[in-house]
């Protein structure tokens, strides 16, 4: 794990030092960390041309060894979510497995993500009117100490001490998971010290990062971890929202479902509170010194095509991640803009 705080100064470090971090995950490989750094190398083809060979070779050891204690009946000591997701990969074979696919239809940015598909769902399938609940240290969370071997960075940066971890199933550039004070264990439930923070972290990084950005998922607004966390990344052109064409940025075209857009850190949170105050779910995309806010209908209260495992931030911000190929080739613009609709609320 990295303490350098000097990965944050240009693109190419933390580029550099993103890659690096999965290599050296690779020189003592456990499966859940096999796992991560193939969805990883995936989505990135330059990362996944250095390591493809690498991670070919851990997939063959593994099949072997899980063939072999499968056929005499023995315990494989893994944990459950990783060895399903191994044996989903080992079903179709590595040379099958397909690298991500992106393409634009319409302003919409539509996204193949093969991998991921194999993610098994945590609490994002949860289906309540509550958009708070009490942290449960026996759940999921990233202060589990299996985890820990996927922190990627982890120190004192900007007023706060943070960890950065891969995102184990990542469908955006240089993607990670930002845990505030992981170990005061905060549910996932914004507060206004920690708007505050991503708000100001993300206005930091933005000159050295360019397109950085850090989502969010409430309760009931497909957070898959009830553990306070954002998700980072890096995105140059930026996600459809922020396109100039739409009205929320000044422009002509209504978005096809409710985003508010702040510039001011205050009106922003005042926003928040009042979702809060309604028990409203949202999603939130930081953007350089901007705010994107989605209030929208409850998980579960609205049918998920089955294209999509939920509409989350990413989704909300016209990020469409596709499991299923025929419907990457034949989702259409009006398609997607019904689905984002039926949202609305």
């Amino acid at each position: 794990m990295s303490h350098d705080i000097e990965i944050f100064q240009s693109q190419q470090k933390f580029h550099q030092a993103f890659e690096d971090g999965l290599v050296r995950l690779l020189d003592d490989p456990a499966l859940g960390t096999f796992i991560l750094a193939t969805a990883n190398a995936t989505l990135d083809a330059e990362i996944y041309e250095d390591t493809r060979g690498r991670l070919k070779e851990l997939y063959e050891s593994f099949a072997g060894r899980y063939h072999h204690a499968l056929k005499e009946g023995q315990l494989i000591d893994e944990v459950d979510e990783d060895l399903l997701v191994f044996l989903k990969m080992h079903t179709i074979g590595f040379d099958a497995l397909q690298t991500t696919q992106i393409k634009n239809v319409g302003p919409w940015e539509l996204q193949f993500n093969h991998l991921r598909a194999f993610r098994p769902r945590r609490i994002s399938n949860h289906d309540d009117d509550a958009i708070r609940a009490a942290f449960d240290s026996h759940g999921f969370n990233f202060n589990k100490a299996f985890l820990q071997k996927e922190a990627f960075w982890e120190g004192h940066l900007e007023g706060k001490t943070v960890s950065f971890y891969y995102n184990k199933y990542p469908f955006a550039d240089l993607h990670g998971i930002v845990v505030p004070e992981r170990e005061q264990r905060h549910p996932q439930f914004l507060t206004p010290q920690h708007h505050q923070y991503i708000w100001h972290l993300c206005k930091h990084l933005a000159p050295q990062l360019e397109g950085v950005g850090f989502g969010y998922n409430s309760y009931g607004a497909f957070a898959s971890v009830n553990h306070l966390h954002f998700q980072m990344f890096v995105h140059k052109p930026g996600l459809p929202v922020t396109q100039a064409v739409w009205q929320h940025n000044g422009g002509q075209r209504p978005y096809p479902t409710t985003c508010h857009c702040f510039d001011d850190e205050q009106a922003a949170w005042q926003a928040i509170e009042q979702l809060h105050r309604q028990s409203i779910s949202y999603n939130l995309i930081y953007h350089s010194q901007r705010l994107y806010l989605f209030p929208r209908k409850k998980q579960g209260k609205c049918n998920t095509p089955g294209w999509s495992s939920g509409f989350t931030w990413h989704e909300m911000g016209g990020g469409m991640v596709v499991f299923n190929h025929s419907a990457f080739e034949s989702l259409s613009e009006q398609q997607i803009e019904q689905e984002l609709c039926l949202l609305t609320i």
